[in-house]
């Protein structure tokens, strides 16, 4: 039998009762975190986008272009699906944004901000959330690909490596959808202008095809943007021809962007 707050007199005073522990900012972050996952559980429907689009990318693009741009499916699709993973996660991160949002219009973060808890506990259980899609999704697209043909030439040691970046890149790139889901008021509303964002950086990079093909203004942009930087280091690392450069520049800009806007969402949120 578990006794509730024992009583014990206050000098000079009343009965004082004493508070239990606060829970610790680690225990709160696995709480949410666990949170994320309960609600897979709950709304499985909210996978099916989740993975029909990469599947359809996939597919249409190795079967439709491949034999014009690689000269067969077979050979596009090694150099397209690490593009798709990459392509995969960021579209994904943009649910990240779509979820506080709509936390935020049942009134659910208005209750988290009344509890005792570690202030960006919430934001861990998105990040949790995201972590789970990106792996779902990059799982889902991996194995279709070795299906179809497609053998990663480092083995098991490049696909975990590719995979860690892959997280590492969406968990930059979410703290950006969090931001606008915290400035804008409709999920929808989320949804159009993540998309807006991320769709040239996306399909003006190396995911698709090669930039040396494109006109010499276009190159640049594609050969500086950062979705390129870490297609060619997935590209590496599942060739296992990557090198600590390549991984290092892919790696900067979901650094930057998480020294950048994670003081920022936590700003937006004690405001909101």
């Amino acid at each position: 039998m578990t006794l509730g707050p024992i009583a014990r007199p206050a000098r000079g005073g009343p009965l004082a009762v004493e508070r239990p522990p606060r829970p610790s900012a680690l225990s709160n972050a696995l709480v949410f975190g666990w949170r994320a996952v309960l609600k897979f559980r709950h709304v499985p429907e909210q996978l099916f986008d989740l993975v029909m689009t990469p599947i359809m990318f996939t597919l249409l693009f190795t079967f439709v272009f491949g034999g014009a741009l690689a000269g067969s499916p077979g050979e596009y699709l090694q150099f397209f699906l690490p593009g798709i993973l990459v392509q995969t996660v960021i579209f994904n991160s943009v649910y990240s944004g779509v979820g506080l949002c709509t936390d935020l219009q049942k009134g659910l973060f208005d209750r988290f901000r009344s509890l005792p808890i570690w202030s960006l506990a919430p934001f861990a259980g998105l990040m949790v959330g995201d972590l789970l899609r990106h792996g779902i999704a990059g799982g889902i697209i991996l194995a279709i690909g070795l299906l179809l043909g497609y053998r990663p030439e480092a083995g098991l040691p490049g696909v975990l490596g590719a995979f860690l970046l892959l997280f590492a890149v969406g968990f930059g790139v979410g703290w950006v959808f969090l931001v606008i889901g915290l400035l804008v008021r409709t999920p929808m509303t989320v949804m159009t202008f993540g998309f807006t964002f991320i769709f040239p950086l996306v399909f003006a990079s190396n995911i698709m095809v090669d930039p040396g093909t494109m006109p010499g203004w276009l190159e640049a942009f594609v050969r500086a943007n950062p979705v390129s930087h870490v297609t060619t280091a997935l590209r590496g690392l599942l060739s296992g021809t990557a090198t600590a450069g390549q991984v290092g520049l892919a790696l900067i800009a979901p650094a930057v962007l998480t020294l950048l806007l994670a003081p920022v969402v936590l700003a937006l949120y004690r405001k909101k």
